[in-house]
C-alpha cells in the first residue's frame, strides 16, 4: 500500500506514454494489423483507466499535508533554479483524472473507424493522456508548463493528419490561440521566480507561490509590486481564458472541433477545455486573490456573453458538430461565472458570501465533470452519423429514428442531459452554480441574464434532435445503418455516469467539496 501511495500519480501520468511506446513497437517489430493495433491499443487504456478509478477509490482514505494535496511526490529535479518533481492531488483534479482516465478508451474505441496511420493515431493519443494527467499532478510551475505543452502537441497533430477538410487551417489557428496562451504564462511564472528572489529565493512550487506571493511587497527592474503582479496576472488570465475558452477568446474552438477526428473532439471537448478553468482554481485564484476579486465582475459578464451568444450562434448553426462545438462554450460559460463567484468570496469577509461561492465553486467543479460526459457523447454521435451519411449538414439529415431506433434513443438521451435535464449530469451542476451565483449581489443580474442562455441551450439542442431524428426521412436516412456494438459499448458508460450524477451528484461532490471549502477560504 506504501508503494501504491508513493508512486500511483507517476505511474497514472506516464503508464500512457509507456503504452504508446508498447504500441509503436509492438506494431512495428511484429507488423500487426490496423485492426490488432487498435485492439492492443484499447486493452492498454485500460490501465491507466484502472489506474485512475483506484485513485478515487482510495482518496478518502489517504492522509493530507498540511495544504489539502494528498499522495504527495517531492524530489529533486532540477536544482540549478529551483524546480523539484513535485505532484499531489486535491478534490478539484481527481475529479479531472478520473474524468481523463474513464473518456479515454471510450474515444479509443470510437477511433476504431480510423484506417489511415493507425500505430501513429494512437501514440498520439496516448501521448496526449499523459500530458493531461500531468497538469492535474503537477505542484511545480515547471513541471505544469512541461505537460500543458505535451497537450498541445499531439492534438494539433491530431487534428493535422486526421482531421476533416479545413484541417490546416483548424490546426494551425489551434496552435497559434494555445501557443500565445503559453507564451504569456512562461512569462508570467518567471517573473513570480525572479521576484521572489530567483536563483536566491525564488521557488517554482506551486503551493509554496500561493503561501507567498500574494504577500509580495517588493519591486523588480523598478516596477513596484501592483504592477509586477498585474502583469503576471493577467499573463496567466488570458492563458486560461483561451483554453476555457472564454468569449471573445474563443474562435479557435468551433474550428478545431468541427475539423478534429470524432475522437479527438470527444478528448478536446471533455477534457481539454477544463484545463483552462483548472489553471484558474489551481493557480489565478491562490496567488491573486486582490488581483482576480478585482477582475472577478468583468469576468462573470464575459462567462454571461459566452453563456447567452454562443447559444444564439449555436441555435444558427446548421453543421451540427458546429453546433454541438459552440454548446461547449455555452456550458463552460457557467464554470467561468462559478469561478468568478469564488474569486469574490476569497477576499470576503461575509459568511453568506463564502457559502454562496462554495455552493457555486463546488458546481463548476460539478459542470466540468458533467460537460465532459455528455459533450464526449455527443460529438461521439455526430460521428456516428458523419461515418455513414458523409455530412453533418442537419439539413440533409431527418428521420434516422426510422432506421436507427437505438441512436435515436441514446442522442435524446445524452441531448437532455447536455441541456440540463433534471435527473442527468447537467442539471445539479449549473443549478449549483446558479443558486450560489444568485447568493452573490454583484452577479444576481448577470445570473438572472444568463437563463437567456439556458432558454436557447434548450432550442437549439431541440433543433438538432429534430433535424437528425424527426421529419420525413431524407435521402441520408435510405442508407445508413444502426449503431454498431463497439459504439453501444463506447456510448453505455457514458450514460450510465450522466445518470448516476444526476440522481447522486454526492458521489462526485463528496471529494470535490472539501478542496473547494478550503479554496474558498
Amino acid at each position: 500500500m506504501d508503494f501504491i501511495n508513493q508512486n500511483i500519480l507517476t505511474l497514472i501520468t506516464f503508464s500512457p506514454l509507456a503504452c504508446a511506446l508498447v504500441v509503436m513497437v509492438f506494431g512495428s517489430l511484429f507488423k500487426m494489423s490496423d485492426k490488432a493495433v487498435k485492439w492492443l491499443s484499447f486493452v492498454l487504456s485500460l490501465i491507466p483507466a484502472a489506474l485512475a478509478i483506484t485513485l478515487f477509490v482510495i482518496y478518502p482514505a489517504a492522509p493530507a499535508d498540511a495544504n489539502g494535496f494528498k499522495f504527495g511526490v517531492d524530489v529533486p529535479w532540477f536544482p540549478q533554479i529551483n524546480s523539484r518533481y513535485i505532484l499531489g492531488i486535491d478534490g478539484i483534479s481527481l475529479s479531472m483524472i478520473l474524468l481523463t482516465g474513464i473518456l479515454s478508451p471510450l474515444a479509443m474505441l470510437i477511433s476504431f473507424s480510423i484506417n489511415d496511420k493507425v500505430r501513429q493515431y494512437m501514440a498520439l493519443f496516448f501521448f496526449l493522456q499523459t500530458g493531461l494527467f500531468g497538469v492535474f499532478v503537477a505542484l511545480d510551475m515547471i513541471i505544469f508548463f512541461i505537460f500543458w505543452e505535451i497537450g498541445l502537441v499531439p492534438m494539433y497533430f491530431l487534428i493535422n493528419q486526421w482531421g476533416s477538410g479545413n484541417r490546416d487551417y483548424a490546426s494551425f489557428k489551434f496552435f497559434i490561440y494555445t501557443m500565445a496562451g503559453s507564451v504569456g504564462m512562461l512569462l508570467a511564472f518567471q517573473v513570480i521566480w525572479m521576484a521572489l528572489g530567483g536563483p536566491n529565493g525564488g521557488t517554482y512550487s506551486i503551493v509554496e507561490i500561493a503561501q507567498r506571493w500574494p504577500s509580495f511587497d517588493g519591486t523588480l527592474f523598478g516596477l513596484p509590486a501592483s504592477t509586477v503582479k498585474s502583469i503576471a496576472f493577467w499573463a496567466f488570465t488570458i492563458a486560461f481564458a483561451i483554453k476555457v475558452p472564454v468569449w471573445p477568446f474563443h474562435t479557435w474552438l468551433p474550428d478545431a472541433h468541427t475539423e478534429a477526428p470524432t475522437a479527438g473532439s470527444m478528448i478536446l471537448a471533455g477534457v481539454l477545455l477544463k484545463l483552462g478553468a483548472f489553471g484558474f482554481l489551481r493557480i489565478v485564484l491562490p496567488f491573486f486573490p486582490q488581483e482576480a476579486a478585482a477582475f472577478a465582475p468583468a469576468l462573470a459578464i464575459l462567462a454571461l456573453l459566452g453563456i447567452i451568444l454562443a447559444a444564439f450562434s449555436a441555435f444558427g448553426q446548421d453543421d451540427f458538430k458546429r453546433l454541438v462545438a459552440l454548446s461547449s462554450v455555452n456550458h463552460m460559460g457557467f464554470v467561468v461565472l462559478g469561478i468568478a463567484v469564488a474569486a469574490v468570496a476569497r477576499v470576503s469577509s461575509d459568511p453568506a458570501v463564502k457559502q454562496s461561492a462554495v455552493i457555486a465553486t463546488n458546481g463548476a467543479v460539478l459542470q466540468m465533470w458533467a460537460h465532459g460526459l455528455s459533450s464526449a457523447a455527443m460529438f461521439a454521435l455526430v460521428g456516428v452519423v458523419y461515418e455513414r451519411a458523409h455530412t453533418r449538414d442537419l439539413n440533409q439529415l431527418g428521420g434516422l429514428w426510422a432506421v436507427m431506433p437505438i441512436y435515436g434513443g441514446v442522442l435524446i438521451f445524452s441531448a437532455m442531459a447536455n441541456l440540463g435535464l433534471p435527473g442527468l449530469a447537467g442539471f445539479p451542476a449549473e443549478f449549483a452554480v446558479v443558486r450560489g451565483a444568485w447568493g452573490v449581489d454583484a452577479f444576481k443580474l448577470i445570473t438572472a441574464l444568463s437563463m437567456i442562455g439556458l432558454l436557447f441551450t434548450g432550442a437549439y439542442i431541440l433543433k438538432a434532435v429534430g433535424k437528425t431524428l424527426h421529419g420525413p426521412e431524407g435521402e441520408v436516412a435510405h442508407h445508413v445503418s444502426e449503431m454498431n456494438w463497439i459504439e453501444r459499448i463506447a456510448l453505455a458508460p457514458l450514460l450510465v455516469l450522466m445518470l448516476a450524477t444526476g440522481l447522486f451528484p454526492a458521489w462526485v461532490l463528496n471529494v470535490v467539496n472539501e478542496t473547494v471549502t478550503r479554496l474558498v477560504g
